[in-house]
């Protein structure tokens, strides 16, 4: 998850799309996404838009997705990288059986021990091995320790965009093969296609050219077989080939 200054304004979750009509993202989230939110989504869903920085959770429809991709891919270990206050880590979580573990890292317990209770609630908290730090350490010894290489199902990187192509190099071999490493954002607002005399938030600029180095980086990377979805901000898969 991104940080923010005060003087970088984020959109609320209201505005996180890119489809061109809000109506038509609220019918979605109101007929498809919301009635079948668990309850305690909803609740952690509720205390993050109540927070100053709620533009940088992941959107209710993409947690959704990510829910019944795990479930599709009978997932038990999973890795998120960038944890904000834990909405896509309960969704994991909730999706995720009984044994199966999550390493969630974040640089701000802070944030997380907002939602860390909801997730108590819901039965789930087992799961979760919260680590925080900066993520680049933390891969670097994971990727020291016996077993670790090759044995995610699953990992979703939602952090800071200069350091996606260094979070890829490390997600590619911590995930195994077959697996999934998905990444957030990845269409940025719309900016990677911004003409040079558009205006674009203060926020947005400082990682724009970050993302389009590294969306080009992944379509050159034969390691992975790739999907680039436009729920969202923009969503890319990443499955390992070898």
């Amino acid at each position: 998850m991104e940080s923010s200054s005060d003087d970088h304004v984020i959109p609320s979750q209201d505005h996180k799309t890119l489809l061109k009509s809000g109506a038509l993202y609220q019918y979605l989230l109101e007929t498809s996404v919301y009635p079948r939110e668990p309850d305690a989504m909803k609740e952690l869903r509720s205390i993050t838009a109540n927070h100053p920085l709620n533009g940088i959770a992941t959107a209710a429809d993409e947690a959704q997705f990510l829910s019944m991709l795990l479930k599709v891919m009978n997932a038990k270990k999973t890795m998120e990288i960038g944890v904000f206050t834990g909405y896509s880590l309960l969704a994991t979580a909730l999706a995720l059986p009984d044994d199966g573990k999550i390493i969630a890292i974040d640089v701000n317990r802070e944030f997380y021990e907002l939602g860390r209770p909801v997730i108590q609630n819901a039965g789930v908290s087992h799961k979760i091995d919260f680590r925080e730090g900066e993520a680049l350490p933390i891969l670097d010894e994971l990727m020291k320790e016996e077993g670790k290489k090759g044995s995610f199902d699953f990992i979703y990187v939602d952090a800071d965009k200069k350091n996606y192509i260094n979070y890829h190099s490390r997600a590619v071999e911590l995930v195994r093969v077959g697996g999934i490493v998905a990444y957030d954002n990845t269409l940025w607002y719309g900016s990677v296609v911004a003409l040079p005399e558009e205006t674009l938030p203060s926020f947005v600029m400082p990682f724009r050219d970050d993302v389009i180095e590294f969306n080009k980086s992944l379509a050159a990377d034969h390691r992975v077989e790739i999907c680039h979805l436009s729920i969202s901000d923009g969503l890319t898969l990443c499955r390992r080939l070898s």
